[in-house]
């Protein structure tokens, strides 16, 4: 039987501007999330604002998801325009949430006990996440993972932190971390350790992700890409995180096999590659040590 894993998050329409050309596609935290779950191998239930007509990009979503939420219209889905700029920076032209609103605590299953995994994509706000969290707690989620962006981080830095402190794994990129802490000691440790039993993960784009296990770190070497379209890499290498942790596979392995899916996403425009069939190639780097 595959573990089952819950996303809590939006799937939204975006518009990204690349290299001179612009794309319409669509994605979201929770939407990439998921797919990425699904694709290594979880059964996985979307919780997100669900339109009552499905359009038709969304469609191969629905077929490949349980996607349960409130009901909303098309139009009223989470709209995002980004422009990326190559060598990991990118900026968030425009964000509408719409019907995430709808999105609460009060959609949730009354007993998650079932669910390998919880986890709490990025939302409009960190102080609605953290109430997610709680909620979930209360409804016996056995493990709790969240995620977040820059904006909430610089915005909402002392409710993230508390996110941190409260979930069981947490995932986010170097400058989020950066935006949280001051400093990263990547050598010698960083400046957030875990709890017992907690788990952090930071990517660090071209550079591959650490994997904190209290007072461990250890490496993720990079995955080689032809990059072209870096949304949701984040999110992709959380969702499939995932997945191998549900499935009995150290965090360092899990990780590791993370790193080589959002390579192969992001050679792609869009969930593309994530809503394919086509199997996922080898890893071509080597595991590293970790550094206690």
């Amino acid at each position: 039987m595959k573990p089952r894993i819950l996303v809590i998050g939006c799937a939204s329409r975006d518009r990204l501007h690349i290299g001179g050309c612009t794309y319409d596609t669509i994605g979201g935290a929770g939407l990439y999330t998921a797919l990425a779950a699904r694709r290594l191998g979880a059964d996985v239930t979307l919780l997100a604002p669900r339109p009552t007509v499905m359009p038709s990009p969304f469609r191969p979503v629905e077929a490949q998801l349980h996607w349960l939420g409130p009901a909303i219209e098309a139009n009223e889905l989470p709209h995002l325009e980004i422009a990326h700029y190559g060598e990991g920076k990118a900026a968030l032209l425009h964000a509408s949430w719409g019907g995430e609103i709808s999105l609460t605590p009060q959609c949730l299953p009354a007993d998650l006990s079932g669910y390998s995994f919880v986890h709490i994509a990025a939302l409009s706000s960190a102080q609605k996440m953290l109430e997610f969290l709680r909620a979930c707690r209360a409804r016996r989620a056995p493990r709790i993972s969240a995620g977040t962006y820059f904006r909430i981080v610089q915005q909402e830095t002392a409710t993230v932190r508390a996110i941190f402190e409260q979930a069981d794994l947490f995932f986010m990129n170097e400058n989020e971390a950066l935006g949280l802490w001051g400093s990263l000691r990547v050598a010698g440790g960083v400046s957030a350790r875990t709890r017992e039993g907690g788990l952090l993960f930071i990517t660090f784009d071209r550079r591959g992700a650490i994997v904190v296990e209290g007072d461990r770190v250890t490496p993720i070497p990079p995955e080689p890409a032809r990059e072209l379209d870096p949304t949701g890499a984040g999110d992709t290498f959380c969702g499939a995180t995932l997945a191998g942790l549900a499935q009995g596979k150290s965090a360092v392995v899990s990780a590791h096999d993370a790193a080589v899916l959002a390579a192969r996403k992001i050679e792609h425009i869009g969930p593309a590659f994530l809503l394919a069939g086509e199997p996922l190639p080898p890893a071509t780097s080597p595991l590293c040590q970790s550094t206690d």
